[in-house]
């Protein structure tokens, strides 16, 4: 399991991962951050890029706030970390 710390923007034009803030991966997300649509983005985006279950994967703090830490499961930190910072045109959705 993956455990990741991302800053997100929410009701950006499109989902992608724009690069890196801290030991943070900053991610823009196309859904308000109302009613759970930013977070359930943020899981979203984040299994179809691991190519793990939805299931997988969740928001384990920061569920109100833009700092989030996630979890990632089915998939290990070095590989996570390498999809979050590989320039690709399948992170942005």
């Amino acid at each position: 399991m993956a455990r990741i710390t991302v800053k997100v923007h929410p009701r950006a034009k499109r989902t992608a991962v724009t690069g890196r803030l801290g030991d943070a991966y900053k991610i823009d997300l196309a859904a308000p951050p109302v009613e759970g649509k930013a977070n359930a983005e943020c899981e979203r985006f984040l299994a179809e890029l691991a190519g793990v279950p939805r299931a997988g994967v969740r928001v384990v703090s920061g569920q109100t706030g833009r700092m989030k830490v996630v979890d990632v499961g089915g998939i290990a930190a070095e590989e996570l970390a390498r999809l979050l910072t590989a320039p690709s045109e399948s992170q942005k959705h």
